[in-house]
């Protein structure tokens, strides 16, 4: 069967995104699916597949599966895509609209030019801190900061922040330096972290500046990270590092954000998305409706 696909990028962090509006899969089929579309070799190459569908709660939803067939709750760099997609195909007619995540639903704003979305705005609400609800195991406590990790044969400061997604987040002197393949898959696979979590260094550049790469979860190394860049925000506020309340710029390998941690608490996460390349894959496991 032939399955009509977008693919689409958020500063690099590329994923396949199918129109559950135009086709229907069957949902026992969907991890497979992921599997095949993101392999490089064999099928289109991506980081995942996003379904974007039809929403009973907001004005239309999205479910993020990584490249191994796991699911993921949410996805910032995923979220743009999403926006960009729903406003440029006309399954939304404003500017300002609700997206469901499997997280949360979240509210985007899309700066558009003659149709064509040029940057988007995403509140991905406030942060989540306790430990039991990241989740991590252990006594629980409302935040995990700076709190010693012992990883292979390193000792780590953490700070645990869930934006939606589990991220575990380490700052380095030096971006170029940080052990991300080393520690990455480790950290991503350790017992303290029951659903996995997605794993983050960060080097605070200025008060205003921070550098970032990531791990994710169920995908190795990628260029970017939305709800990371967020999570890295909120982890060196936390720290005292830098001050909330205003606008950062997250330098990622693809590209940079700018976030901001509220006073009222909601994270703003603004950036652009962009469309790779339209067609149809073969797959067998679908049907059109």
């Amino acid at each position: 069967m032939k399955v009509p696909f977008t693919k689409m990028h958020g500063l690099g962090n590329n994923y396949i995104y199918i129109d559950l509006f135009q086709v229907e899969l069957k949902e026992e089929g969907i991890p497979d699916l992921a599997r095949k579309v993101s392999d490089i070799h064999t099928g289109i190459g991506s980081d995942g597949l996003i379904l974007i569908h039809p929403s009973e709660v907001a004005d239309v939803g999205m479910r993020i599966f990584n490249k191994d067939g796991s699911e993921a709750k949410s996805c910032g760099n995923g979220l743009r895509c999403v926006a960009k997609y729903a406003f440029e195909h006309d399954i939304v007619n404003q500017n300002r609209f609700k997206i469901e995540t499997r997280a949360n639903i979240v509210e985007a704003k899309v700066l558009a030019d003659s149709g064509a979305v040029r940057e988007i705005t995403v509140n991905m609400g406030e942060p989540v801190l306790k430990r039991s609800l990241i989740p991590m195991t252990g006594n629980d406590t409302p935040e995990v900061v700076a709190e010693r990790f012992d990883a292979a044969d390193s000792v780590l400061e953490l700070t645990a922040v869930s934006m939606g997604n589990p991220h575990a987040v380490f700052f380095v002197e030096d971006i170029d330096k940080a052990p991300l393949y080393e520690l990455g898959p480790v950290i991503e696979s350790d017992a303290r972290f029951p659903d996995g979590v997605n794993v983050e260094f960060i080097e605070v550049v200025s008060p205003k500046e921070l550098n970032f790469r990531v791990w994710e979860r169920g995908s190795g190394v990628t260029q970017a990270c939305g709800t990371g860049a967020c999570a890295a925000v909120v982890a060196a506020v936390l720290n005292g590092k830098v001050a909330r309340g205003n606008a950062f710029t997250v330098h990622l390998a693809g590209g940079d954000l700018r976030i901001e941690w509220s006073k009222d608490g909601n994270v703003w996460m603004t950036g652009g998305a962009e469309v790779i390349a339209a067609g149809e894959f073969y797959y067998d496991q679908v049907r059109t409706g």
